[in-house]
């Protein structure tokens, strides 16, 4: 048998498990590792300014290309830095693996330097949290950790090292090692049967993609399935790009925030709901008594608990997304031709038509929906977008357009500020190989751009070029909160005191490009400069539009209730 480091060995397995990048901060307690990254080779190694930005980079990367994204940190608050990244992973569903370093084995019942237990610490956003007890069980350590973030439910894993372990060698030979199985979730055929039968039945139905759509990879699944049936199609938030926008079945989105007005109608008037992949977040639902109505539900979900966690849906099938909308398509060709649906896609289209909002504002101050609408007629649909939490993302969810799965990256359950830099790193990174010329584009807010403003340093050293869109409203500052019915706080009207920061500044420190925009008219000059010198550059450069300070979005306590707070079409600014 070979011998070797155990760390020589766990880089092994990394390299056969698909991983080509790995984002970290070196350290003491970690160095076996990278010394071993070193010896090994076949591995980027970006090196980050913050552990959490690691973590974001490997997120970003993992929703990118659907590998297992890894980010590494020593001992400690190194290790403590990450749950943030590890909660949003885990919120998300984005498969991930996370090493740490440790101290010695022998003095973790010391409190010695740095030897938190951050297997403990990281366990509830995790799916598994581990430590390595002996050396021999490294590469298999690792082999489960990759199995376990891919399998079911994607999701984050953290490994901790100790120092003592991970500087022992080991006998293992690569050459005739694999990854382990990961194996398919089939859906049981009578369900299918059954869920085909509620949407023949069923006068005006509608098929609800959520993010696991875009995880299984089965928007083709999808779409195949929603034509072969007739049926509109409506995403949401983590879902968005998994069903084209401009496609003539596509309903829009339902929601008490990232929702659009036709998207709520149609969805209110629907008397089914197919969900896919969804996990009717609060977000989404709103007040649940409206939600539901008296339409039925089909919930269908990889993860069996998921069923029945926020309403009991009339038909629960355990599947993976794309194996249940084939077994659908499939089922519905041996029955023969679907009923006849066209009156109900029509109503769809003509909710579609009549029920936008309002983009075209010419007023200065910038109002908010025309920097979207600027943004879709600028990039076409082979763009990555990368978007946080905030007003803009509200913003975005209504009025951006996604025509393709995992070209729309959103942190959207965790919400994270500062997320939207470093996953932009992470998913420029991950297109480096396969989409070179690839653009990538993060939309920011204010406030949320400076929270990991130091990954500039990264994508400006490492030449990791993206254009950042910001929606800066000028001031940041006092925000009242008010209780919405359904349970949680949200931003409504908002106050501001004179305290602003000079983002382009910020920029030109890191050695990046960056120009601000104060007239509609000029947003769209402004894009395609940044655009051409992110190119020249191989940097982030930004474009800061300064928007009113006074904005709000559409939003409210139950899909009948949203307020609009800006002009519906038709009617003057």
């Amino acid at each position: 048998m070979v011998q070797m480091p155990a760390m020589n060995a766990v880089v092994e397995v990394l390299k056969s498990e698909g991983v080509d990048t790995a984002f970290g901060c070196p350290g003491a307690a970690i160095l076996p590792l990278y010394k071993a990254l070193e010896e090994v080779g076949g591995i980027e190694h970006l090196t980050v300014r913050h552990e959490e930005g690691a973590t974001h980079m490997a997120d970003g990367w993992a929703r990118t290309n659907g590998g297992v994204g890894v980010a590494i940190g020593t001992s400690g608050p190194a290790g403590t830095n990450m749950i943030t990244g590890l909660y949003t992973a885990m919120a998300d569903s984005v498969p991930m693996v996370c090493i740490t370093g440790q101290n010695v084995s022998t003095k973790l019942h010391q409190e010695a330097f740095q030897a938190v237990d951050i297997v403990e610490v990281a366990a509830p956003v995790t799916k598994w949290s581990v430590q390595l007890k002996e050396a021999g069980q490294a590469p298999w350590i690792f082999r489960e950790a990759f199995r376990a973030a891919r399998e079911g439910r994607p999701g984050p894993v953290l490994v901790d090292l100790p120092l003592d372990i991970a500087q022992e060698r080991i006998e293992y030979d690569p050459a005739i090692d694999a990854p382990l199985p990961v194996h398919p979730v089939l859906p049981h055929p009578p369900r299918v049967e059954r869920a085909l039968d509620m949407l023949l039945e069923a006068e005006r139905p509608l098929i609800l993609a959520g993010g696991g759509v875009v995880i299984a990879e089965a928007a083709g699944a999808l779409r195949e399935a929603a034509e072969a049936l007739n049926v509109p199609v409506q995403t949401t938030l983590m879902g968005k790009g998994a069903f084209d926008e401009d496609s003539p079945l596509y309903a829009g989105m339902a929601g008490v925030q990232t929702s659009q007005r036709y998207g709520n109608a149609s969805f209110l008037e629907s008397d089914l709901v197919l969900a896919v992949g969804a996990r009717f977040g609060d977000r989404h639902t709103g007040r649940l008594d409206v939600y539901r109505g008296d339409r039925r539900f089909i919930h269908v979900d990889i993860e069996p608990t998921q069923i029945g966690k926020v309403f009991e849906p009339d038909l629960g099938v355990v599947s993976g997304a794309g194996e249940f909308l084939t077994a659908l398509a499939e089922c519905a060709a041996r029955r023969g031709p679907a009923r006849d649906l066209h009156a109900w896609t029509r109503r769809v289209g003509r909710l579609k038509a009549e029920l936008g909002r309002r983009e075209d504002f010419d007023s200065v101050p910038i109002k908010a929906p025309r920097v979207y609408k600027e943004i879709n007629e600028a990039f076409g649909p082979e763009a990555y977008f990368v978007t946080a939490i905030g007003l803009y993302q509200i913003w975005g969810g209504q009025h951006q357009k996604a025509r393709r799965p995992r070209h729309y990256q959103v942190c959207g359950q965790a919400g994270p500020l500062g997320w939207e830099i470093p996953a932009a790193v992470g998913v420029r990174t991950a297109l480096k190989r396969t989409d070179p010329g690839a653009e990538v584009v993060g939309v920011v807010g204010d406030y949320s751009f400076q929270y990991t403003v130091e990954e500039l340093a990264v994508a400006a050293q490492y030449e990791v070029p993206f254009v950042l869109i910001m929606l800066n409203n000028e001031y940041l500052g006092l925000i009242r909160q008010a209780e919405i019915p359904y349970g949680m706080n949200y931003q409504v009207d908002i106050h501001y005191d004179e305290y602003g920061t000079d983002n382009v500044k910020i920029m030109e420190a890191y050695g990046c490009a960056g120009h601000r925009v104060t007239r509609p008219g000029d947003v769209r000059g402004a894009i395609d400069w940044a655009r051409n010198e992110a190119r020249r550059t191989s940097r982030p450069v930004l474009v800061e539009v300064m928007i009113e300070r006074e904005a709000n979005t559409p939003h409210g306590p139950a899909l009948d209730a949203v307020a609009e707070f800006e002009p519906l079409p038709g009617a003057t600014a």
